[in-house]
């Protein structure tokens, strides 16, 4: 029952904030609009656990539901903003047209004729806020929250209980699979028809006396979810006097997570592309069965698919355990609905007369759809990939357990230093992980 309640109103919060962020965002006149794109994209560079860190270092004692669910709605807004901000830059205007001049107001227009064609795109990002929610640990066990994934981990630290661990997790499953059947029905309603040609380049709309407001809102939740964690950690240096940092050691730790997570987002990618392809152009039983069973990886802890790789590595090719492969092929499989997601919503925007048309012409359909669907498509998948990296560079639980012997990487060197309760040391890591991930959450914010 916790975790339903705080996938219901992280949910909910990210689906309002992200849709309400991407309407002023591709749709509104703001001052300094590269800025606010940038702005709404980087706290996906910022781990949920490093916000919730700065929570209870701010407010001793801070715990429960309402903090929990403010840290994962800024956390995990962004991804509702980004493909909304896309798909509403997308929609098709001449149907907006239409309806302005049967006499609808701007307001009415866009609950009943743009929203529909931007909500696909909303409740696939709203899927993964909620599956990341389902899967978190970080900040559910520093805001001391019971939710499954506090369970699992207590089953197998506090027991070693794996037996235990395995019927938490196949729970966690059941949800995860009940969250995608809901988005897919709740898509099927909205879903009106496929992409046309038919569209123009909106003009933004002036808010008048409405825009400061606008602008202090967002410039409050870009403070609240990137300013205010790392002013913390800062904070936490200064306190210690200063901390001697082992350069040569976060150089090789910081290697170490680009390599590692861009692989993973290549390999995502790959394994992405005909699950999406599918999802947008077929329906069906089979084509919903597989992308279900896709989106099943990000609904489970990372310890859980940690410990499913280590039990398979071990047993069928020792030779794989504690390599890199098996990291990347973790990473691949705890955020492959990121890729999934992107590359469905990216196809689904292709004119599906387009491709009529190259058929008709005489190409082949393999050659079709690099040279045409792929063509077209290809922001969104690459969007991604960069998802799935930025995720992969915060992970902690399945790189703890699966990371090469001597590879440390920037997320457990956080760890280590804040299990130690060397806080003061741990900031430098944590400072460089959002650093570097916010160069692919800097090239997610552009709006092309």
């Amino acid at each position: 029952m916790n975790s339903a309640v705080l996938v219901a109103c992280v949910s909910v919060g990210c689906l309002v904030l992200g849709v309400a962020t991407a309407w002023l965002l591709a749709r509104t006149r703001l001052p300094l609009p590269g800025l606010w794109w940038v702005l709404a994209s980087l706290p996906l560079a910022v781990p949920s656990y490093l916000v919730a860190f700065a929570v209870v270092t701010t407010w001793p004692g801070t715990s429960g539901l309402l903090p929990l669910t403010v840290v994962l709605v800024l956390a995990c807004a962004p991804y509702v903003t980004l493909p909304t901000a896309a798909a509403l830059r997308l929609a098709d205007t001449g149907l907006e047209d239409v309806a302005r001049t049967l006499g609808r107001g701007p307001v009415r227009t866009f609950l009943t004729v743009t929203l529909p064609q931007a909500l696909p795109a909303a409740l696939a990002g709203t899927l993964l806020a909620a599956l990341y929610t389902l899967s978190d640990f970080g900040a559910v066990a520093l805001l001391r929250y019971q939710a499954f994934t506090w369970a699992v981990r207590a089953a197998f630290e506090g027991t070693y209980d794996r037996i235990g661990a395995a019927v938490l997790a196949l729970v966690l499953a059941v949800l995860t699979l009940s969250l995608v059947a809901a988005e897919r029905a709740a898509r099927r309603r909205w879903v009106r028809g496929r992409a046309t040609l038919a569209t123009r380049t909106v003009p933004p709309v002036s808010l008048g006396w409405a825009t400061p407001v606008a602008v202090v809102g967002l410039a409050v939740v870009a403070t609240a979810s990137l300013a205010f964690p790392v002013t913390v950690l800062l904070g936490r240096i200064m306190q210690v006097g200063g901390v001697d940092v082992d350069w040569a050691r976060l150089g090789r730790a910081a290697a170490a997570t680009l390599g590692l997570s861009a692989g993973a987002a290549v390999l995502a990618v790959v394994l992405a592309l005909p699950v999406g392809t599918l999802a947008a152009r077929y329906r069906g039983r089979l084509v919903g069965a597989i992308e279900s069973v896709a989106y099943l990886g990000h609904g489970l802890p990372g310890i859980v698919v940690g410990l499913s790789l280590v039990s398979f590595s071990l047993a069928a090719v020792p030779g794989l355990y504690q390599t890199a492969p098996v990291l990347v092929f973790a990473y691949a499989v705890l955020f492959l609905p990121k890729a999934v997601g992107a590359t469905r919503a990216a196809v689904e925007r292709v004119p599906v007369g387009v491709e009529e048309v190259s058929r008709t012409l005489g190409r082949s359909a393999p050659r079709t759809w690099l040279t045409v669907t792929a063509r077209q498509a290809w922001p969104g998948i690459a969007a991604g990939g960069l998802l799935v990296m930025v995720t992969a560079m915060k992970e902690l639980p399945a790189t703890v357990m699966l990371r090469p012997i001597g590879v440390d990487t920037l997320s457990t060197e956080l760890w280590q230093r804040t299990a130690a309760g060397s806080y003061g040391a741990a900031a430098p890591a944590a400072l460089l992980l959002v650093v570097l991930a916010c160069v692919p959450a800097f090239l997610l914010a552009r709006p092309r």
